[in-house]
């Protein structure tokens, strides 16, 4: 009979099912924080910052949306924006100076690891200057250099004050040797020029700022504030670490830690930057 020929259990092939789950439940909706590991919905995370509500890590944001972030709409006005690096170094290696340059132009759409230009915050006129850490690490070249000293060459000849947001865990470019470092002394120069002018300049701090930058412009702000959490320091911890072959304190060279030795004058989270840099405008400017 037809009966006894029928199998014992239906199989159920669930293939069709989870194509169209997969499609039910469009990419791209969520992200983890990379600290304590939450998963946040991508719109409650953009309206938050970029900052993850539960444990307040500060993820990096690229240098327009930092721009966006501090200015009043629609008053940046880009300066220098095309200017972008040579290969005075005919470097090559792995991957040719060329090569790097042109695949991080498409990634990030910037010429360079920095912009510059004028702006407002809360109607007061600045010069803002923001790197972006995606951009070869925001390290800093000779392009990098020249933009950040027009700016503060820019703030002395208005007389307003330069904001200068860093965030580069390269320091100096090798790949321009001689000519990467030389930015250090030429930044560094505007900046006691500026000084003696009276203007004002505010250096902001964001994960990580590192090497060669904080060795120079970055460290020599009259207001110097970091981000929640923010690694900050000449060489990494872990290389620290391997050479000195002792354990390094716990939260070492983060934002906490260097505000408690002296090296920072405050932290600021993200969601505070722009009124508080506006007071202190107001107050000290």
């Amino acid at each position: 009979m037809a009966i006894f020929g029928k199998p014992k259990y239906t199989i159920v092939k669930p293939k069709k099912f989870k194509q169209q789950r997969k499609k039910d439940i469009p990419d791209g909706l969520w992200t983890k924080c990379e600290d304590c590991g939450e998963i946040i919905y991508n719109k409650t995370l953009e309206e938050n910052l970029k900052v993850c509500p539960k444990c307040n890590y500060h993820f990096i944001i690229n240098a327009y949306d930092r721009v966006a972030m501090l200015t009043d709409k629609g008053t940046f006005n880009e300066l220098d924006k095309d200017m972008s690096s040579g290969d005075p170094l005919e470097f090559a290696g792995p991957k040719t100076y060329k090569e790097k340059i042109k695949q991080d132009q498409e990634i990030t759409g910037m010429k360079e690891a920095a912009i510059y230009g004028t702006g407002e915050i809360d109607g007061k006129k600045i010069v803002l200057v923001v790197t972006d850490s995606r951009f070869i690490m925001g390290s800093m070249g000779s392009v990098v250099g020249e933009k950040i000293t027009r700016a503060i060459e820019l703030a002395t000849e208005k007389k307003i004050p330069v904001i200068i947001v860093s965030g580069s865990g390269g320091g100096a470019r090798m790949y321009e040797g001689i000519f990467s470092l030389m930015q250090m002394a030429k930044t560094s120069a505007a900046l006691s020029k500026l000084n003696k002018s009276g203007n004002m300049f505010i250096s902001v701090l964001t994960h990580p700022t590192m090497a060669g930058i904080l060795a120079s412009f970055a460290s020599l702000g009259d207001i110097i504030m970091a981000e929640p959490k923010a690694l900050i320091g000449f060489t990494g911890p872990r290389v620290i670490e391997q050479t000195i072959k002792q354990k390094l304190p716990e939260g070492f060279q983060r934002s906490e830690f260097l505000l408690e030795h002296g090296l920072i004058d405050m932290i600021v989270p993200r969601i505070h930057m722009k009124e508080t840099i506006s007071k202190l405008i107001g107050y000290l400017a």
